[in-house]
């Protein structure tokens, strides 16, 4: 179950992640953060009200608020790495991430089999190879390589974070709602800044309604992903769920190969099969 939930998290952050990056080629990330989550919390607190999940509230919850205020300072530190460049070095390094829950594990007392290391070793290595890393080119600003790992170290928080928010199905739905809130007064507060600073908060040719499903697809996928990760934890070891759902780069890679006919690199299609290889070490753990 735990190799299952974590893979579906992989996919589901991917597809997100993608979906992302495309519609902030048109509005600033932070409308696309805003909005996206906005409807992620419409929706999450319907599903609160009709299963009751009110009764669930408990002090984990802090760990929902820590996880909503955290992860757009990781978003928005990603971003803005990504906006310094080269990409080819802030994508993969931003996926190390991972070291964050998968220490928790460790610190917890979970001993990985030797199967088990061997495929963390694998596909770890294979999501950095996914993103294409760049071995020659431009130097790389010290403000981007800090601002990546600000980032890395915020979503592997977020991860750790969320999977300790709730202890029943219906606790996590009401954990999902409040991160989302906080996510929402995090980044909306950080718009309204941004706006006061001069930035635009919506293209030249205003507010596109025609992206409306797009957001939604991807804020919920996102908490789709988030509530599968939070399952995959605490139905079995953080370190296999933590490595397995890192997976997220490469689907995104092989969504741009397959919805925007971009080419793989020789590294990146490497990458995906070491990625494939590690998958199968840890699920046959």
């Amino acid at each position: 179950m735990t190799a299952l939930f974590a893979l579906a998290t992989s996919l589901l952050w991917g597809l997100a992640d993608f979906g992302g990056g495309t519609l902030t080629r048109r509005t600033p990330a932070l409308t696309v953060v805003v909005v996206s989550q906005s409807i992620a919390v419409a929706v999450l607190g319907t599903i609160v009200v009709l299963t009751g999940a009110w009764s669930e509230a408990s002090p984990r919850l802090w760990f929902a608020v820590g996880a909503g205020l955290v992860g757009p300072v990781a978003m928005l530190a990603f971003y803005k790495a990504l906006a310094l460049g080269p990409m080819g070095v802030v994508s993969p390094l931003g996926s190390i991430g991972v070291a964050v829950p998968v220490t928790v594990g460790l610190v917890l007392g979970e001993r990985p089999g030797l199967p088990q290391f061997a495929g963390i070793l694998i596909a770890v290595t294979g999501v950095v190879l996914a993103g294409g890393p760049q071995l020659r080119g431009a130097p790389v600003q010290r403000r981007a390589v800090l601002l990546t790992l600000v980032a890395a170290f915020g979503f592997g928080t977020v991860m750790s974070l969320i999977a300790e928010a709730s202890t029943t199905l219906t606790g996590l739905f009401l954990a999902l709602f409040v991160q989302r809130v906080t996510n929402v007064a995090a980044g909306g507060l950080a718009l309204w800044a941004s706006v006061r600073r001069g930035a635009p908060a919506l293209p030249p040719e205003g507010f596109a309604w025609g992206a409306l499903p797009a957001l939604a697809f991807v804020g919920l996928a996102d908490v789709a992903a988030n509530g599968t990760y939070s399952i995959a934890a605490r139905h079995g070891p953080v370190t296999v769920a933590a490595v397995l759902a890192s997976l997220y780069p490469v689907v995104t890679a092989l969504a741009a190969r397959g919805f925007l006919s971009e080419r793989l690199r020789g590294i990146q299609a490497a990458g995906a099969g070491l990625a494939l290889v590690g998958t199968l070490l840890l699920a046959a753990g």
